[in-house]
């Protein structure tokens, strides 16, 4: 019998990940849940969080978008993941860099429709990237909201009334109608996933890459401090911050004594969150391709700044 399947999708920093970790807390009690997560950096920081959710099995692809490597990769690990975890339920997140619509059809392929059973399609917005206008008339956003089913209007709670009121009208405009929701710290429904997915039409517009990764990983030993990665984060490309020209987006997992925290950068925002985690630290970091960072500069100020002096 096909396994539901849900592609859970939006731009670099909506909240995908803080999503799916919800999903997965709130699922029906005794159902095996399987995430396959793909990463544009090489160092995975996304699946490394969702593998430390108890009762969940997760395979991730890092190192680029599934949509542009023909989707091979995404086909044998999805094979594999199915196979083993045998789950009730799958959940796929591409990179927010990707190609929403190449994923889709690669799910609804004639090698996988006979595994899957694609339901709602998920679109995450983030209200502050709504309200800009260079943003939201982008096609990197209306190709995953052209494919939605359900819109989440995710950060609620970290927006301006003009920014949640753009984000509604973007929402609204959108024909035939969507389901909306509007969520704080990802807290979605579950059943929301059960809805019916519709084909529509996506925009059509291929995707070229014009981004560059650049990630870091530190030895397991490695412990930093809480108030310096805040810090580090926070005046990333701000005067006497660490520079890093054409920055997207950072990201990172750091071990913090017997905890773990989770810092996110994107459009000079930063988000710091406690997670499960036990292994070792990492940090990736996305520019414009054509931008060139000092790579090695920002590493020696990351472990200059955030590691805890011994």
């Amino acid at each position: 019998m096909p396994v539901p399947a849900n592609l859970v999708t939006g731009l670099l920093g909506t909240g995908k990940t803080t999503t799916i970790l919800h999903l997965l807390a709130h699922r029906p009690r005794g159902e095996r849940w399987a995430v396959l997560v793909n990463e544009f950096g090489e160092l995975g920081i996304d699946g490394a969080i969702l593998g430390a959710a108890a009762g969940v099995a997760v395979r991730e692809i890092a190192g680029g978008c599934v949509c542009c490597t023909g989707n091979v990769p995404m086909r044998v690990a999805l094979t594999q993941l199915l196979r083993v975890a045998r789950p009730h339920r799958l959940i796929v997140e591409p990179t927010g860099l990707g190609h929403a619509a190449g994923v889709l059809d690669a799910l609804a392929g004639d090698d996988l429709s006979r595994y899957l059973a694609i339901d709602a399609v998920i679109c995450v917005v983030d209200p502050r990237q709504a309200s800009d206008p260079r943003i939201a008339g982008s096609a990197a956003l209306h190709d995953p909201l052209s494919l939605a089913d359900v819109v989440v209007i995710n950060k609620r709670d970290l927006a301006t009334p003009a920014e949640l009121a753009a984000a509604r009208r973007l929402a609204a405009s959108l024909y035939p109608a969507r389901v909306v929701v509007e969520t704080e710290r990802g807290a979605l429904d579950p059943a929301l996933l059960g809805l019916p997915h519709a084909e529509r039409v996506a925009s059509g517009i291929p995707h070229v890459p014009s981004e560059s990764s650049w990630g870091l990983r530190f030895p397991r030993g490695a412990v930093f401090d809480r108030a310096r990665v805040a810090a580090f984060f926070a005046e990333l490309n701000e005067p006497g911050g660490t520079q890093v020209p054409g920055l997207l987006r950072a990201k990172g997992i750091f071990r913090v004594g017997r905890d773990a925290l989770r810092a996110d950068w994107v459009a000079a925002r930063v988000e710091l969150q406690d997670v499960p985690y036990r292994r070792d630290s990492r940090a990736t970091f996305i520019a414009s391709a054509d931008a060139c960072p000092d790579w090695a500069a920002v590493a020696a100020a990351l472990e200059r700044s955030a590691l805890r002096r011994q």
